[in-house]
């Protein structure tokens, strides 16, 4: 028995030896994305009728790596341009170059991403002749 004659308390006002402090699903499942979050956007948004346990951790999942897919190749953009911060320039240079995330927002708007340098190349002159420049 314990010091205060009760079995199974710790001290004075101290919770009983077996509880636990609750846990988030999120921590459970080891992401940063809110799986409680997810869970109830799946359920307000009547997509069906029942939402499994597992769906909302497989899609926070899913879109936990998507955001950090995006997030390092729009840092490396970034890094290639000799700034510290992330902004819209860099994502869209991060999206367009990925193939699959081109692929996956091929009919995506960045506002304020710009466009992807190009030039075509009917516009290079067949050999380049200084003697013909304007």
């Amino acid at each position: 028995m314990s010091p205060g004659g009760k079995a199974g308390k710790a001290g004075k006002g101290g919770k009983a030896a077996g509880a636990h402090k609750s846990v988030s699903r999120s921590h459970k499942a080891g992401l940063q994305f809110p799986v409680g979050r997810v869970s109830r956007y799946l359920k307000q948004g009547r997509y069906t009728e029942r939402v499994g346990a597992g769906a909302p951790v497989y899609l926070s999942a899913v879109l936990e790596y998507l955001a950090a897919e995006v997030l390092e190749l729009a840092g490396n953009a970034a890094k290639d341009n000799k700034k510290n911060r992330i902004n819209p320039r860099h994502i869209l240079l991060a999206i367009r170059n990925d193939d699959e995330l081109n692929k996956l927002m091929a009919n995506t708007t960045i506002a304020d991403g710009g466009v992807l340098p190009n030039i075509h190349a009917y516009l290079y002159s067949a050999k380049e002749d200084p003697s013909q420049a304007v």
